[in-house]
């Protein structure tokens, strides 16, 4: 079973929002703009197309809307649409007005493969400023009977209506323009009775700012709701006696804007994006207080009606319409990235100051190993003490060098504790070393040259043991400097070794964030400390636990465990949204197959542009799966304490991440084995 292409088939469902040229009172001409688009859209094999409100007639018409031959007109190009609608993909929402029950409604009509599957008619109509729509338009609220006779067809009529697609697994609702700028929108109940994909189909006209506060209303509505909200508004045609009208389109989905038009253009508008229907399902499952919510509605919610679609998914190859961020945990916009940096220090920095002040204990003790995480750690532990009035000379800083220490590191650690104020001291653990490896008779001791994880961890052991009693001599508090990266992946040493602390402060940092993190505080630093961090970063990763030697130079990190930024993409998508390895493969090809392809963050070296084959993930993905669920989880259960900073990824098990010590990878592995199948 190959990696399958398209990404209907990994829980994505496309959507496009069509601002058509809309013309008032010619439902000829509408009918002709929107079929353009409709059409469009299933070129993109998009499942969903939402339009305007009262796209069909136009929104501008006034008292028109009184007139017969108006709405007559409106119900016969609906048939047309509807003849039209047999041989496209998508889901047509259109806006037109109709007659019913005695009343002339503002509706949002669904239309698939010949069908009207429903009609939803506005709930609040704006009668305030320019707009007069209780003078035309009644309320759902004043439906009398839940069905609607159209055509010789009974329709669902009414704004309790969910549209069911089982084959995505997604229930869809749709409103009408003002539904969402209520205190209470009927897109939240829709939420809360299963619906992911909002739709609001809108004639909201241009005026200064208003841009700003839909775009505001588009991401709280979705953020609110966990869902994805598809906002398509009015734009060039409408009749300007008063007004402008701008064509303002966006797609939202929990909060983040992954679409916009272009506003005030002439031409014709369509804008896709692809939506996450597995990521807005996770974490409505996650976020307890969301299903708290709809039990306190329940009784409410249960009235509320499905509507079947019977929709054939595109099998086709077709391109991810979406972004996906080749660095999840590090923003490629140079302002996010700032802001970002800035908080994340705050955070690590308050964090280490409370624990100290809640101590009483005025030392910090580092082991500075001249790697860029105990260069943050040290950068962070030099906030703390800033912020709290404290001297850094209070700060210890230790050198340890052991049997495979390189001269070039050694050097870095020592200029960086200089440079940043430490006190800095340097205790040569290779002795102590010997000693032990001399006690457990290994084969070393004897002077034969065996590095395996015993000789590794002694000395990793060692350097932890010291921090420790220094601390008890000191009165100081050790701060930890191993990262995220290493704890998803076991590569720590557990107990007496680099996994524990007196508080972690990188714990819950990612390597790939660590090494932007040093790269933003360039610019900060004083030159001698910014000297020090640039020969850091240009080192390569290692524990410096092996010699290195003519055959095989230094040890590196990534020869074992593999690429970093990989492996913190896999984490992720893996501890953060639960995603099955087949789509965390497909999502990793996205964002990493095409070194030219999509943004990097700016202060990444152009050498670290890399591209990795479908093979390299899949082998790389395998290694992580491998480590992560089935060898690594007992030394997470006993991570020291330290400051979550992100919402992804992190692995306290007191916080984000619970899991037993002894499972097996098994499901893993087998569900990623089966698309490496030929």
């Amino acid at each position: 079973m190959p990696l399958a292409r398209t990404p209907y088939a990994h829980g994505f469902f496309r959507v496009a929002a069509c601002t058509p040229g809309v013309a008032p009172a010619d439902p000829r001409g509408n009918l002709a703009a929107t079929l353009e688009l409709a059409c469009a859209a299933d070129r993109q094999r998009a499942g969903l197309a939402v339009f305007p409100e009262l796209g069909l007639s136009g929104y501008s018409n006034d008292d028109l809307f009184f007139q017969d031959a108006l709405l007559d007109e409106v119900e016969q190009v609906l048939h047309d649409l509807c003849r039209a609608s047999l041989e496209l993909l998508p889901i047509l929402l259109v806006g037109a007005p109709l007659r019913a029950q005695g009343a002339l409604f503002n509706c949002a009509l669904a239309i698939h493969r010949g069908r009207i599957l429903c009609a939803v008619p506005k709930t609040y109509r704006p009668n305030y400023r320019e707009f007069y729509e209780k003078r035309h338009f009644a309320s759902a609220s004043d439906v009398i009977q839940p069905t609607l006779q159209f055509a010789g067809q009974e329709l669902p009529f009414g704004s309790d209506i969910l549209l069911e697609v089982p084959q995505v697994q997604g229930l869809l609702h749709m409103e009408v323009c003002e539904d969402l700028w209520v205190p209470l929108p009927p897109s939240s109940y829709a939420a809360l009775a299963g619906a992911t994909l909002l739709a609001n189909l809108s004639a909201s006209n241009a005026t200064i700012g208003k841009a700003d506060y839909r775009r505001l209303l588009g991401a709280a509505q979705s953020g609110r709701c966990i869902a994805a909200y598809v906002y398509s508004a009015a734009g060039f045609g409408e009749s300007t006696t008063d007004l402008a009208w701008d064509g303002h389109a966006m797609i939202h989905e929990n909060g983040e804007l992954l679409a916009e038009s272009q506003r005030f253009s002439p031409a014709p508008g369509l804008i896709v994006a692809d939506i996450d229907l597995d990521r807005l399902r996770q974490d409505r499952a996650r976020t307890t207080s969301f299903s708290d919510c709809a039990s306190q509605h329940r009784a409410q919610l249960a009235s509320w009606r499905r509507v079947g679609v019977d929709f054939t998914v595109p099998h086709e190859p077709l391109a991810l319409q979406r972004r996906i961020a080749r660095f999840p945990f590090v923003p490629s916009d140079p302002a996010s990235l700032d802001a970002r940096c800035a908080e994340v220090y705050a955070i690590q920095q308050q964090g280490l100051a409370k624990r100290l002040q809640a101590s009483g204990i005025q030392r910090a003790v580092l082991g500075i190993s001249g790697g860029v995480d105990s260069a943050q750690a040290a950068l962070v532990t030099a906030g703390a003490f800033d912020l709290l009035g404290l001297p850094r000379q209070q700060i210890l800083g230790y050198s340890l060098p052991g049997l495979a220490t390189g001269e070039h590191t050694r050097k870095s650690a020592l200029a960086l504790m200089n440079s940043l104020g430490f006190s800095a001291a340097e205790i040569d653990i290779r002795p102590s070393c010997l000693q032990m490896l001399r006690d457990i008779g290994h084969p070393y001791a004897r002077g034969e040259a065996l590095y395996d994880v015993t000789f590794e961890n002694v000395q990793a052991g060692e350097r932890s043991s010291h921090l420790f009693r220094l601390a008890n001599q000191q009165q100081g508090l050790v701060v930890g400097t191993s990262d995220l990266s290493e704890l998803a992946l076991g590569y720590t040493t557990y107990g007496v070794g680099d996994q524990m602390a007196h508080y972690a402060v990188n714990a819950l940092l990612p390597k790939t964030l660590i090494r932007h993190l040093l790269h933003w505080q360039l610019a900060l630093q004083p030159e001698a400390v910014g000297q020090v961090l640039r020969t850091i970063l240009a080192t390569p990763v290692s524990p410096e636990l092996v010699p290195a030697d003519a055959q095989h130079g230094l040890q590196r990190a990534e020869d074992t465990v593999g690429p970093y930024p990989l492996q913190d993409f896999f984490l992720y998508y893996l501890s953060r949204f639960g995603y099955r390895p087949s789509k965390v493969a497909y999502l990793a090809e996205q964002a990493w197959a095409d070194a030219r392809r999509g943004d990097w963050p700016a202060t990444l070296p152009a050498a670290e542009r890399v591209a990795y084959s479908p093979e390299q993930i899949l082998d790389w993905l395998e290694v992580f799966l491998r480590r992560f669920f089935a060898s690594s989880q007992f030394k997470r259960s006993a991570l020291p304490n330290g400051p979550k900073v992100g919402s992804g990824g992190s692995l306290s098990p007191r916080a984000d991440w619970r899991a037993p010590s002894d499972a097996s990878a098994r499901v893993w592995l087998d569900e990623l084995a089966a698309v490496r199948r030929p």
